[in-house]
């Protein structure tokens, strides 16, 4: 191929031509053999030659390649143009080469050169993301004096950046920078400022930015006026939250499903269900209905008011209109077993299935646990095989839960099968299980098993604390096993716990009177 081009007159554009074609074709490697030949030959390369290619490699995502031409181009005497660089910088900032990108700033610096503004906005909003707030503060304080102004989407950024990290003083302070600068803040940074203080509960002091705006002429989106509105719920401010939307409305803002399922959680959540009722009926006379969310709330309300009826006659409703999920059912069957009423709760399971909703983890816990708390284990038992039938498995919590409750209703054997079931299943005992079924042994006087259990637990399983060695040494004495009790209350003590006085005067005792006969 050289021969061919070096023949031809223009042969610098030729090369030009042919990487050009490659490009447009796909074929990379092939540009990149060209442009290797081109550099090679004695024909004359330009700066616009590497900063072109090294374009086209950045584009194609070939950033160790891009970085090696830059280095070639630096030894010949080249630079990149300051666009290149900024492409090159956010193209770097999607991989996180956070060295290379130092690298080029610096590069830059030595040329006079400044990067554009949206490959600053890019690095400072990786920065952010990495929680490197000072790294990016420096990065605004370098940018401006280069003369580099920011925009409004630096200071969004940055503004999201210092709230992400709690660092509500150095954001306000840096907002009002903004303004003094003559930048108008858009909806995005407003957003991000109201939010960030809201989270730190500083809701009257984003109130106040708020009006500061709304003094300005600035209009506000509706994004502003919820996160301002669910920042007021959150500290139970509901006079205000109200105030806020009829102030919205008026100002030509309309409340959207958000706005209203903010303040309907608020309502339900503190039993004000006449007023969660009128913000329904509000939604539904302004063309706004209700969604999923909504009705659950309600729903949710209703149970903790124990407002059975009127949630079963609610749910029927939202059934109607398609807006019934397993949450829905999980929340009434939680209030019909609170109420201890577990045969509705049960027929309310059944009906799920009838009407192809799954039930979930939440489900089966909910009324795993009624039924133990009731007394009943053999439905227990049924629910729990039936929900690891499903291919569903309880946490340590619900298996530790079923294992207390058999030990303490007698049946040692059921909840030593469970145990083993739970781990079959996946699932790590903790130390309470261990600790519950140990216990249950030794009052059934099956300390053999026990110690089974605690050699279990010092050989990889969870390593058993205070109340474990308690329950072996107090069994062990009760079955007259002293110089095993001892043995364990010496390995007790390596490990930092101490016995209870009861405990070790009944051990020393049990010593005296063997030592005796």
């Amino acid at each position: 191929m050289h021969v061919m081009i070096c023949s031809l007159g223009k042969h610098r554009s030729v090369y030009r031509a042919l990487i050009s074609r490659f490009v447009k074709a796909g074929l990379i490697n092939q540009a990149i053999e060209t442009f290797d030949e081109m550099i090679s030959s004695n024909c004359r390369v330009f700066s616009i030659d590497y900063n072109r290619f090294i374009g086209v490699l950045i584009k194609q995502s070939h950033l160790d390649l891009a970085e090696h031409y830059y280095s070639t181009m630096a030894l010949r005497g080249f630079s990149l143009i300051s666009f290149t660089y900024s492409r090159f910088i956010s193209a770097l900032c999607e991989v996180k080469n956070f060295h290379l990108i130092e690298v080029l700033l610096e590069d830059m610096e030595k040329l006079g050169s400044i990067p554009d503004i949206w490959a600053y906005n890019i690095y400072l909003n990786l920065l952010c993301q990495e929680n490197q707030i000072d790294a990016a503060l420096g990065i605004l304080q370098d940018m401006i004096k280069k003369g580099r102004q920011p925009d409004v989407v630096t200071y969004t950024i940055l503004i999201s950046g210092l709230c992400k990290v709690g660092r509500l003083g150095n954001a306000i302070e840096l907002w009002h920078t903004m303004i003094k600068s003559g930048v108008n803040p858009e909806n995005k940074a407003c957003r991000a400022l109201v939010l960030g203080l809201c989270s730190g509960r500083k809701v009257d002091l984003a109130y106040e930015l708020v009006v500061d705006i709304m003094k300005r002429g600035e209009p506000l989106c509706t994004l502003v006026y919820n996160a301002l509105i669910n920042g007021f719920c959150k500290v139970g401010q509901i006079e205000k939250a109200l105030a806020i939307k009829s102030y919205m409305k008026r100002n030509g803002c309309v409340p959207d499903l958000v706005t209203y399922n903010t303040l309907l959680g608020y309502c339900c959540d503190r039993l004000m269900l006449a007023e969660a009722e009128k913000l329904m009926e509000t939604m539904e006379r302004n063309g706004l209905a209700p969604d999923l969310y909504s009705y659950n709330q309600f729903l949710k309300g209703l149970c903790k008011a124990n407002r059975l009826d009127k949630a079963y006659l609610l749910l029927d409703v939202m059934d109607t209109k398609g807006l019934c999920d397993v949450v829905s059912y999980n929340t009434i069957i939680g209030g019909f077993c609170n109420a201890r009423h577990t045969k509705r709760a049960y027929k309310l399971f059944d009906e799920m299935f009838r009407k192809g909703i799954t039930p979930d983890v939440v489900t089966f816990t909910i009324l795993i646990k009624a039924f133990l708390q009731e007394g009943t284990s053999t439905v227990a038992k049924k629910l729990l095989d039936q929900m690891t039938g499903m291919g569903m498995f309880p946490d340590c919590v619900l298996y530790t839960t079923i294992i207390d409750h058999l030990c303490k209703t007698g049946k040692t054997d059921a909840a030593q099968s469970v145990l083993y079931d739970m781990i079959e299943n996946g699932t790590t005992p903790d130390v309470i299980s261990y600790n519950a079924l140990i216990h249950s042994l030794c009052r059934t006087s099956r300390m053999n098993e026990a110690m089974n259990l605690f050699e279990k637990m010092q050989n990889g399983g969870p390593s058993p604390d205070e109340v474990t060695f308690k329950l072996i040494i107090r069994g062990l004495i009760q079955e007259n096993r002293v110089s095993l009790a001892c043995r364990v209350w010496d390995h007790m003590m390596e490990k930092g716990f101490t016995l209870d006085g009861s405990i070790s005067e009944s051990l020393i005792n049990t010593l005296h009177l063997k030592g005796a006969s």
